[in-house]
């Protein structure tokens, strides 16, 4: 089995809020993944002693713990009992009721003999290849098709769709959004590999349109996950000024990729 894991933040004077996890069982029989984008906070607050980077660490570490020791639960049930955990953590210092308390999105999937189950929320991707080489894109879309979402700044977005009816959702503090949730299955048999990417990341495909989805996959395959974020730093750099690629809010945004072949 061959894996990758880069994690890599937008700024070296901030610390990095995604989260990456790959856990093989002792049995030796399938696996799970784990990647989480946290929401970087407003500047004037939001209503929690802790860092973006404190939840995204405990939210990633129960998703990693309950998705390979309790595979009688589906991934919903697994973010959904993450979430709680991760809340019950910080609920008697902290107003988990604010808008902007700690989040993620979340990409999670986890594989067995017989099955490839996933998971996404928000706007982190995992791409699947078939043994033909196909790929396909999970993703939750929601963000992409609101108004001006994908030019809009997270401030501005937040102010009036985030986790609301009508917008899109990340993991917070209510257990409840696990069932808002993109998951489903694909047979084993139909998956060669998996690469799992943060929006830093995609930002190849999303923003700088060096290839489409399929493109993206054979990249990582034959130069790397590490040779992706750092394309994507050049591409960002040239376009600093964001007049040739307008709408990235960050000029860098903190960039995750994991890969793993089955």
């Amino acid at each position: 089995m061959r894996t990758e894991l880069i994690s890599e933040p937008g700024d070296p004077a901030r610390p990095n809020e995604d989260f990456a996890a790959l856990a093989l069982p002792a049995s030796g029989q399938g696996g799970t993944l784990v990647v989480l984008d946290g929401v970087t906070p407003p500047p004037d607050g939001y209503g929690c002693l802790h860092s973006v980077p404190w939840f995204c660490t405990r939210l990633g570490g129960a998703l990693t713990e309950l998705s390979l020791s309790h595979r009688d639960l589906t991934l919903p049930e697994v973010l959904s009992r993450a979430i709680l955990r991760t809340a019950e953590a910080h609920a008697t210092t902290c107003d988990l009721s604010h808008p902007r308390t700690p989040q993620a999105t979340v990409v999670l999937a986890r594989w067995a003999r017989d099955v490839v189950e996933y998971l996404i929320l928000s706007d982190s991707a995992l791409l699947a290849e078939a043994p033909d080489g196909t790929v396909t894109a999970l993703l939750d879309d929601r963000l992409t098709r609101l108004p001006r979402a994908r030019l809009a700044t997270d401030a501005i977005v937040d102010a009036t769709v985030r986790n609301k009816e009508g917008g899109f959702f990340t993991a917070a503090a209510d257990p409840s959004v696990a069932e808002r949730a993109v998951a489903g299955e694909l047979p084993r048999a139909a998956v060669r590999a998996l690469t799992a990417l943060t929006d830093g990341a995609t930002r190849w495909t999303e923003r700088f349109h060096e290839g489409d989805w399929a493109d993206l996959f054979t990249f990582v395959r034959k130069e790397g996950a590490a040779a992706l974020v750092e394309r994507v730093r050049v591409l960002e750099t040239a376009d600093r000024e964001q007049g040739a690629h307008p709408g990235r809010g960050k000029a860098h945004d903190d960039a995750t990729a994991v890969y793993v072949e089955l």
